[in-house]
C-alpha cells in the first residue's frame, strides 16, 4: 500500500553539512567576514563532491569543524559501498548573520541504476574555526538518508539493487521479490519510460522509515512500502526514484503479499514518467495494483474484502475514489485501493489490457481512449463491483 502522492522532498540530502576547507570566504576572497560567499562555498562543495567519489576521506572532511567530524567521518565511512555514479552540489543562496547558513540542491545517481539523479534541498549552517575560516558547522537533519543512520550493506538482484542497515540475509530476501516483481512489470508495462531496474532502500525500523520520508514515522505504520520520486516529464530528466520498504510491516506479509507490495511499488517507478499531475489516484494506484494481482488467479472478493463487505451490506460506491481518499489516515482507506483495483480491472476486462495501459500513458482521457465519459465509465464500473463482489 503507498501514500496518496510519493514523497518528494528530502531524497538525498546526507553530505551538504560535510565540506573541504573554504579557503576565503569574506567578499575579498579572504578568511572571515561575517557572510559567507557564495562562490567560495560552492567551490567548497565542489571540493566536497569530488573527495566523496574518490574515497579521500581527509578531504572530505577537511571542511568540517572538529566537532562534527567523528559523526561525518562515519557518514563518509557508511557509504563506501554504495556505487555512485555522480554527486554534485549547487549553491542556491548563502544567508549571513548570526547563524550563517547555505540552502543547496544535491544531486546523486547510483551507478547502472540511476538514469537520471536524485535530488533534494537542504540548509547547511557554516561556522569559523580558529583559523577564521568557514566550514560546515551542522546540517538539516540526522538520519533523512539511509547512510546516516548506519553502514549501509548492498545487495545486487537481476533487476534490483537493495541498500539496506539490516544484515545482508534479509536484503537478499528483498532483491529475491523484487526480481520477481520487476518482470511482471515489464510484462504489463513495457520498457518505455524506465530501465526496468528499481533501487530498494530498507532502513532498520519504521521509525527510520519516518526520518527518511521526513514525516512523522506512525504515519506509515500501516504501509509497507512507498516510492519516492518526482511524477512527469521525460524520463531522462525526472529525477531519480526509491522504494522505501517499511520492514515491520512488510516482515508480517506472506511471501505472495511482499511480491505484491513490491509489483505495485515498481510498477509506480515504471509508469512515473507518465504520470501527469492530473493523473487521478484511482487510476495510477489501481494501474499498479491490478499489475500486482495481474495472473495470481484471485478472486475479486479475496482481493477486495473490506469493498466486497460493503457491498454485501449494500452500499455500492458512487463515485470512483477521490484522491483524498488515498490518505494514509482516510477513514476507508481499504475500499479506495479496493475500488480503484476493480476500476482497472474493468477496463482491462471490457477493452483489453492495451487499452488500460494507454488510458494511463494519455493521463486518463476516457473520451479518447475508451470512447466514453467519466459519468458513464462510473455508472458502468459500479454495475462491475455488485457484478464481481455480490
Amino acid at each position: 500500500m503507498a501514500p496518496t502522492r510519493r514523497p518528494l522532498a528530502r531524497l538525498a540530502a546526507v553530505a551538504l553539512c560535510c565540506a573541504a576547507a573554504l579557503a576565503g570566504c569574506g567578499p575579498s576572497g579572504a578568511p572571515g567576514g561575517d557572510r559567507p560567499d557564495r562562490t567560495a562555498v560552492q567551490r567548497l562543495l565542489d571540493r566536497r563532491a569530488a573527495a566523496l567519489l574518490d574515497r579521500d576521506e581527509r578531504a572530505y572532511l577537511a571542511g568540517v569543524v572538529p566537532s562534527r567530524r567523528a559523526a561525518e567521518r562515519q557518514v563518509f565511512r557508511n557509504l563506501k559501498d554504495v556505487p555512485l555514479a555522480s554527486w554534485s552540489y549547487r549553491v542556491v543562496s548563502v544567508d549571513g548573520g548570526d547563524r550563517p547558513a547555505a540552502r543547496v540542491e544535491l544531486d546523486y545517481r547510483v551507478k547502472g541504476y540511476d538514469s537520471a539523479p536524485v535530488a533534494s534541498q537542504e540548509s547547511v549552517r557554516l561556522g569559523q574555526d580558529g583559523d577564521g575560516r568557514w566550514r560546515v558547522a551542522a546540517e538539516g537533519a540526522d538520519g533523512d538518508q539511509l547512510w546516516e543512520q548506519g553502514p549501509v550493506r548492498v545487495v545486487r538482484g537481476t533487476h534490483s539493487l537493495v541498500l539496506g542497515t539490516v544484515g545482508t540475509a534479509s536484503l537478499k530476501s528483498y532483491a529475491a521479490d523484487a526480481d520477481q516483481a520487476v518482470p511482471a512489470v515489464l510484462r504489463a508495462w513495457g520498457t518505455r519510460g524506465w530501465s526496468g531496474r528499481i533501487v530498494v532502500e530498507v532502513p532498520a525500523s519504521l521509525r527510520s522509515m519516518g526520518e527518511l520520508l521526513d514525516a512523522p514515522a506512525d504515519a506509515y505504520a500501516g504501509i509497507a512500502a512507498v516510492t519516492t520520486g518526482e511524477a512527469g516529464g521525460p524520463a531522462s530528466h525526472a529525477p531519480g526514484g526509491r522504494v522505501i520498504v517499511n520492514p515491520e510491516a512488510f516482515g508480517q506479509l506472506s511471501a505472495f503479499g511482499r511480491r505484491v507490495v513490491l509489483t505495485h511499488e515498481a510498477t509506480h517507478v515504471a509508469t512515473r514518467s507518465a504520470t501527469a499531475p492530473g493523473t487521478p489516484l484511482w487510476l495510477s494506484e489501481g494501474f499498479a495494483d491490478w499489475v500486482a494481482y495481474r495472473g495470481s488467479g484471485r478472486t475479486a472478493p479475496a482481493i477486495a474484502p473490506e469493498l466486497a463487505r460493503d457491498v454485501a451490506a449494500g452500499r455500492v460506491p458512487r463515485a470512483l475514489p477521490t484522491d483524498a481518499a488515498f490518505g494514509t489516515r482516510a477513514a476507508g482507506l481499504a475500499q479506495a485501493y479496493e475500488g480503484a483495483w476493480l476500476a482497472c480491472r474493468f477496463i482491462a476486462d471490457e477493452w483489453g489490457d492495451a487499452r488500460l495501459v494507454a488510458l494511463y500513458r494519455a493521463g486518463a482521457d476516457t473520451r479518447r481512449v475508451l470512447g466514453i465519459g467519466t459519468d458513464e465509465l462510473t455508472a458502468r464500473w459500479r454495475a462491475y463491483v455488485e457484478r464481481e463482489l455480490g
